[in-house]
C-alpha cells in the first residue's frame, strides 16, 4: 500500500468532535495524517516536529468533514418493487400488500433467484451512487433470503463489496426479517429450524458484524425476536431492532434490554420505550425515506429523544419496497424537512451518531487516532449539506487517508 502520509492545508473542518462550537467547527486548521489515521488538527503553524517535513496538500480553502455513514440499509436484493409503489399510489396499505404476497416477500423470490454475481453487480451500482456523495461506511443487512443458503450468500456479496470499492462494510444479519411463504403461520418454527441456525453458520463463516430483526405484526413478535437475541448473545454478537415502525409493540424495549445498539424506525415509540433507550444508550437510528415512501404521518418522537439525551442518527434505509432512497444526502434534507431535525443534528446523524449505531469507536469525527476517512465539500457552512435538495457538493473523498 501507498504511503498516504500527508498533511491537508487551507481548510475548514466540522470535526463532529466537542462541544465548544456548533458542528466542532475549526477555520484555518490543518489536519496530519499518517498511517491512514489522523495523526494530528490544529493550525499550521503549531504543527508538531514529527509531520512539518511530511507532504502538504491544498484544499483550497473547502470545507471538510468525516466521510459520511450510512448505518441502515438493505442494498443487497434481487428485482424491483416498482409495482407495489403504484399500489401504494392506488390506495393499498404497506401492511396489505404486505399481506397479500408482495412486500419483503416479493424481494425473497427475486433474491433467492439471482446468483451471487448478480446481486454483486447490482449492489455494486447502488453502492456507488452514495461513495459519489461522500460515503465512506456503509451497513448492510441480509434478510432477503429467509434460508441459509441465500442469507449467506448475501452476507457474502456484502462483504465482497467492501473488498472491491474504497468503502467499509458492516454487515447485519436478519434473517428475521418475515415469514418466508413456506413458513406461512408458522413463524415459530422459521426462528427455530431457519433463521437461527442460519445465524449460527453465518458467524462460523466470519459474515456478520451484528443481529438485527423487525419486531411488528407482520413480521415477528418481542417474544420471537428475544429468541433471535439470546442466540446473537451466546454468539458475542451485538443486536438492532426494527422497532415500532408501524404499530407500538415494545421492540425498542426489548432491544434496550439486551444494550441494542440501536433501534430503528421508531415512529409510533412512546415514552417509556424512549427512557428504556435513554438507559441502554441504544441509539435511534431515524429513516425518513421508509416514512416519505409509505406516506406515513405519525413521526418518531424527536423532542423526547433531545428531552432524554438519546442519540439520533440518520440513514437511508436503503431497500427496495418501503425505502428506495439511494442518496444520504436527500436523506439529510429529509429528516430535516419531514421530522424537524436541525441541520446539525442531520451531519451529526450521518457522522458521529452513525459511527455509535454501528459500534465503531474510531469513525465519525475528525480527532486524533481516528480513520482518515473524510469529505471534500464546496460549499460555505455545514448547513448546506442538509438544505440543498438534489445537489452534491463533494470535491473529494479521503479514505483512509488517501484520495478516491
Amino acid at each position: 500500500m501507498a504511503d498516504t502520509s500527508r498533511v491537508l492545508v487551507d481548510l475548514h473542518a466540522a470535526t463532529m468532535a466537542g462541544a465548544d462550537a456548533p458542528y466542532g467547527m475549526i477555520r484555518d486548521v490543518a489536519i496530519a495524517v499518517a498511517d491512514g489515521r489522523i495523526a494530528w488538527v490544529g493550525a499550521v503553524d503549531e504543527l508538531p516536529e514529527p509531520h512539518r517535513d511530511l507532504p502538504r496538500d491544498s484544499l483550497g480553502g473547502r470545507l471538510v468533514t468525516p466521510g459520511l455513514i450510512d448505518c441502515h440499509t438493505h442494498a443487497v436484493f434481487g428485482g424491483d418493487r416498482a409495482r407495489e409503489f403504484e399500489m401504494r399510489l392506488e390506495g393499498a396499505s404497506y401492511e396489505e400488500v404486505a399481506r397479500a404476497g408482495g412486500g419483503i416477500v416479493s424481494t425473497v423470490r427475486a433474491t433467492r433467484a439471482a446468483s451471487e454475481d448478480t446481486l454483486l453487480k447490482a449492489a455494486l451500482r447502488r453502492v456507488d451512487a452514495l461513495i459519489a456523495e461522500g460515503v465512506t461506511m456503509i451497513e448492510i443487512k441480509s434478510g432477503y433470503g429467509l434460508d441459509t443458503d441465500t442469507e449467506l450468500r448475501m452476507l457474502r456479496v456484502a462483504r465482497a463489496i467492501g473488498e472491491q470499492r474504497p468503502i467499509r462494510v458492516r454487515t447485519s444479519f436478519l434473517g428475521a426479517h418475515a415469514v418466508p411463504a413456506e413458513y406461512l403461520g408458522r413463524a415459530d418454527a422459521y426462528i427455530d429450524e431457519v433463521c437461527i441456525p442460519a445465524l449460527r453458520a453465518a458467524h462460523a463463516e466470519g459474515l456478520v458484524d451484528a443481529v438485527d430483526g423487525f419486531c411488528e405484526g407482520i413480521a415477528f413478535s418481542p417474544a420471537q425476536i428475544a429468541r433471535v437475541f439470546d442466540a446473537a448473545k451466546d454468539l458475542g454478537l451485538p443486536v438492532k431492532l426494527h422497532a415500532e415502525q408501524l404499530s407500538n409493540l415494545g421492540g425498542a424495549k426489548l432491544a434496550a434490554s439486551y444494550g441494542a445498539l440501536s433501534a430503528d424506525h421508531v415512529e409510533h415509540l412512546d415514552a417509556e420505550g424512549v427512557r428504556a433507550m435513554a438507559g441502554a444508550g441504544t441509539v435511534a437510528v431515524i429513516l425518513p425515506g421508509a416514512f416519505y415512501t409509505l406516506r406515513e404521518t405519525q413521526a418518531p418522537p424527536i423532542d423526547s429523544f433531545r428531552e432524554q439525551g438519546v442519540a439520533m442518527a440518520l440513514a437511508t434505509d436503503l431497500n427496495p419496497g418501503s425505502s428506495p432512497l439511494n442518496s444520504l444526502l436527500l436523506a439529510m434534507n429529509m429528516g430535516c424537512t419531514l421530522f424537524r431535525l436541525t441541520p446539525e443534528e442531520a451531519l451529526r446523524g450521518v457522522t458521529a451518531n452513525a459511527a455509535r449505531a454501528l459500534g465503531l469507536t474510531d469513525a465519525g469525527r475528525i480527532e486524533q487516532g481516528q480513520r482518515a476517512d473524510l469529505a471534500v465539500w464546496d460549499i460555505e457552512h455545514p448547513a448546506e449539506l442538509a438544505y440543498r435538495i438534489g445537489f452534491n457538493p463533494l470535491a473529494r473523498r479521503i479514505f483512509g487517508g488517501a484520495p478516491c
